[in-house]
């Protein structure tokens, strides 16, 4: 058929996000309608087809090594990342930047990876790679705090150093020092950050406070996150603050605030709720939220605490870059409270 036979009418509403970019389900509908010519044709996905038949966020595993000097302060990093591939390159969703921080800032550092074959079609997940990648990077990062004695906003502020540009790639988004440190700054100001340690509930509950920043999409937001564990292993969210820098003017101010506040939910959920995507000789078993469930309101803080700060640069988006920071902040709030470095999603403590 000719381009100009064809007529697609495009709805422009409701949600989908990145899972539009992929135009299996337009092949489909066009078979049909290539069936049943001079009908209209509508193609709809059941619940079980589209858990079934979607484009699932690869997973991934990292082997982190890190140096430290005599006074504390970050010098060496490495990464190695396993994930899936073909032919040396990534599979969709699997890349991984080489400029992620702190090595763009260490002059002894490396990421290696390594790709394994896989038939699992894969796609995006909100805030895509930036989720996995922030939980691992700022867990880990966490931990190189705890072994140089400070807390991990301080090893922030000291790895980033004073304000620049960093790692000035043709075609790359450009992390600023200055913006991060300031987000960095602002979130401990809103939380009263003076580390993680939290007095213990009304009843004895083990509580801890987390905090986690991350540069993606153009957009710098620190997060702090307060939870209470609960009958020894369940994860209550009290409270989360978000202080970001998404450049010069805030457009819809009351509909930024609500977007922050529902990626901060959304990303609480992919960090404790969702669970992995099994296949069976090559079918995925989930059929509905009751095998892959998504955070439910009993599970979301009573108050998301949002700050954005106005700065000299031109406005960017916000669909993404507040959701990745929460993730580490709520692994590191639980490390802070029962002592159990998690480092696998969802989140779960023994």
């Amino acid at each position: 058929m000719k381009g100009e036979d064809i007529t697609i009418h495009q709805t422009r509403i409701g949600g989908g996000f990145g899972r539009r970019l992929i135009n299996d389900y337009m092949v489909m509908v066009a078979q049909v309608a290539k069936a049943l010519p001079g009908k209209p044709v509508k193609i709809l996905f059941d619940r079980t087809d589209d858990l079934r038949h979607d484009y699932y966020r690869p997973a991934g595993w990292h082997r982190f090594t890190a140096g430290l000097d005599a006074k504390g302060d970050l010098i060496a990093f490495r990464d190695h990342f396993v994930s899936f591939g073909k032919d040396g390159k990534p599979i969709r969703a699997a890349e991984m930047s080489p400029f992620e921080f702190p090595v763009n800032v260490l002059a002894d550092s490396e990421i290696g990876i390594t790709y394994l074959p896989t038939n699992l079609a894969t796609g995006w997940l909100r805030a895509p790679t930036s989720n996995a990648v922030s939980f691992v990077y700022q867990s880990f990062m966490d931990e190189i705090a705890q072994a140089a004695g400070i807390d991990l906003p301080e090893l922030m502020r000291r790895t980033l150093g004073a304000p620049r540009d960093l790692a000035v790639v043709p075609g790359r988004p450009v992390l600023n020092s200055g913006r991060a440190r300031a987000v960095i700054d602002g979130v401990c100001k809103m939380a009263g950050w003076q580390g993680g340690k939290l007095a213990p509930g009304p009843k004895g509950e083990k509580r801890g406070r987390g905090f986690g920043f991350y540069f993606s999409h153009r957009g710098y937001f620190a997060e702090v996150v307060d939870v209470t564990i609960t009958d020894g292993a369940n994860v209550r969210v009290d409270k989360v603050w978000a202080c970001g820098d998404i450049g010069s003017q805030i457009i819809n101010p009351i509909n930024a605030r609500h977007q922050v506040q529902g990626a901060v939910n959304e990303g609480l959920g992919q960090g404790m709720v969702e669970q992995k995507i099994e296949q069976v000789k090559g079918v995925v078993q989930a059929e509905s939220f009751g095998d892959f469930p998504l955070i439910r309101i009993e599970q979301v803080p009573r108050e998301i605490a949002v700050q954005f700060l106005k700065t000299d640069y031109p406005p960017t988006g916000l669909g993404e870059p507040s959701l990745p920071p929460v993730i580490p902040a709520l692994a590191n709030a639980i490390f802070a409270a029962t002592g159990q470095r998690l480092r696998q999603l969802p989140l779960k403590p023994a």
